[in-house]
C-alpha cells in the first residue's frame, strides 16, 4: 500500500492531454440537522458559485502529498504525454482551451505524444481535477488534485476525452490505480495492488486498513434529497467530503472517526470552512434526465408496474430518490446479497439501498453496478435479485423492467 502516511493514496491526478429489501431494518446513523435543512428550499447562489470553484479547483493544499511525497510533477513533466493521460482516463475541458488550440486538436497538428503538451494543458487549467503550477520557463513545479478528478467527466464534444464539463458525473474511464502506480515513491507490492483496480474503481479504505477492495466511483449528482451518499451509510455528505479531502486526497485538515479508528490531523485546516459551500454546489447538481430514444417508452410503462408489484423493488427503492436510507434504514449484507467484507470496514457494517438515478446508458454512465461493480449490466442486477429473492419474472417482465430502470 502506498506509503502509509496518514491516509494515503487517493485519487491522483496527473496529466491530461495536450499543452436490497427489508427484514429487520437496521437503522442508519441519524442525519445532522444542518445537512437536512440545507437540502430543502432555495439554495444560496453565492454558495453554489463558491462551491463550484471548490469542487473544480481547490486542492486543500494536497500538493504537499502529490508533489513533495509522490513526486508526481516529475512523472508528468518527463513521462506523461496527452496520449498517456487519455489512456488512463484523464479528461480535458474544451472551454478552457483557446480557439486556436481547439482547431489544432481537430486538425491533428498538436503533438499528443509530448509531455510538454500535457504541461501546457495544465498551465491552461484544462485538465479536470488536476491543478498544476507552471513557472515562467514552462516547467511544472507542483501538482495537486481536486474533487473533480474522480467526480467529473466530459461530453466528448470535441474528441474522446475532450469536451464540456459534466460535473458530478463519475469518471468511469479513470484508472486511478494505474495513475498512482506511476509514482516513483510507490513500492512494487503497492503498484501491483493499484494496477489491479482497473478503470472506474477506487478503494477509499486501502490506505487505512491495507485491504484491497476497490469500489465503483459513484456519482456526485442527485445528492440533494439523499441523506446518506455512501455505500455503507456511514454519515452525511459533508462527513464523506471531509473524509475524502483529508484522508484520501491528503488535503490539510483534521478528520476523526473513532468508529473506524481514523484520526488524521494535517494542519493547517484548509477543509472545514469549505464544506458548506461544497455541499451546496453538489446539491445543485441534478441527476441527468434520460434522453429520448434511449429506452422503449411502452416497455418502460409496463416495467414500472413490474417494479412496484411482482419484482417488489419498491420495498427498498422508495420515494422520489428510490432509497429507504432516508427513512433511516440500512441493510445487512445478507439482505442485499452482497459480500460483507467491504461493509465490515465501515462504521455501520451495513449497506445503504442505492438511490436510482442516471441509469440510462450514455457512454459516461454505463455500469457497472453495486458497490463492487460485480453486475456489469442492468440485466445482471435484475438476475441478482431474481436469484436472491426467488422471484418469478417472465422474460418479458425482465425486459420491461430494464427499460423502466433506464428512465430513472
Amino acid at each position: 500500500m502506498l506509503m502509509k502516511t496518514r491516509g494515503t493514496v487517493a485519487t491522483i491526478a496527473i496529466v491530461t492531454m495536450i499543452a436490497g429489501c427489508r427484514s429487520d431494518q437496521p437503522v442508519a446513523p441519524r442525519a445532522s440537522g444542518t445537512t437536512a435543512a440545507a437540502s430543502r428550499g432555495p439554495m444560496d447562489p453565492a454558495l453554489i458559485t463558491a462551491g463550484k470553484a471548490i469542487f473544480r479547483f481547490d486542492t486543500y493544499g494536497d500538493e504537499t502529498f502529490w508533489t513533495d511525497t509522490l513526486r508526481m510533477h516529475e512523472v508528468i513533466r518527463t513521462s506523461v504525454s496527452p496520449a498517456t493521460a487519455l489512456s488512463v482516463g484523464l479528461k480535458v475541458d474544451v472551454d478552457a482551451l483557446p480557439a486556436a488550440v481547439q482547431a489544432a486538436l481537430r486538425n491533428g497538428t498538436i503533438d499528443l505524444n509530448d509531455p510538454a503538451t500535457t504541461v501546457a494543458l495544465l498551465k491552461l487549467n484544462a485538465v479536470l481535477g488536476v491543478v498544476g503550477e507552471v513557472d515562467a520557463s514552462n516547467t511544472l513545479t507542483r501538482v495537486g488534485i481536486t474533487c473533480a478528478f474522480c467526480h467529473s467527466t466530459v461530453d466528448n464534444s470535441l474528441a474522446p476525452g475532450i469536451g464540456h464539463r459534466l460535473d458530478g458525473w463519475p469518471n468511469r474511464n479513470l484508472n486511478v490505480g494505474a495513475i498512482i502506480a506511476l509514482s516513483p515513491a510507490v513500492t512494487g507490492a503497492s503498484k501491483a495492488v493499484y494496477q489491479s483496480w482497473g478503470p472506474g474503481m477506487y478503494d477509499p479504505r486501502f490506505n487505512i486498513d491495507g485491504l484491497n477492495m476497490p469500489v465503483v466511483i459513484p456519482p456526485a449528482f442527485g445528492l440533494r434529497d439523499v441523506k446518506r451518499e455512501i455505500y455503507t451509510g456511514d454519515d452525511t455528505i459533508s462527513y464523506w467530503n471531509a473524509y475524502v479531502a483529508i484522508t484520501q486526497m491528503h488535503g490539510h485538515g483534521h478528520f476523526s472517526d473513532p468508529r473506524i479508528g481514523v484520526e488524521v490531523n494535517n494542519p493547517p485546516d484548509l477543509v472545514s470552512t469549505k464544506l458548506a459551500a461544497l455541499r451546496t454546489y453538489q446539491f445543485s447538481l441534478d441527476a441527468p434526465p434520460p434522453l429520448a430514444g434511449t429506452f422503449d417508452e411502452s416497455a418502460a410503462r409496463r416495467g414500472r408496474v413490474v417494479f412496484n408489484t411482482v419484482a417488489g423493488c419498491n420495498n427498498c427503492h422508495v420515494g422520489s430518490v428510490y432509497t429507504d436510507v432516508n427513512q433511516g434504514v440500512l441493510h445487512t449484507p445478507a439482505e442485499d446479497g452482497q459480500d460483507p467484507a467491504y461493509a465490515l470496514r465501515s462504521a455501520t457494517k451495513l449497506y445503504r439501498t442505492t438511490p436510482l438515478r442516471g441509469l440510462w446508458h450514455p457512454p459516461q454512465l454505463q455500469g457497472p453496478y453495486f458497490h463492487d461493480g460485480h453486475a456489469t449490466s442492468l440485466g445482471a442486477v435484475i438476475d441478482h435479485y431474481v436469484k436472491l429473492q426467488n422471484l418469478a419474472l417472465t422474460a418479458q417482465q425482465r425486459s420491461d423492467l430494464i427499460e423502466y430502470l433506464k428512465t430513472l
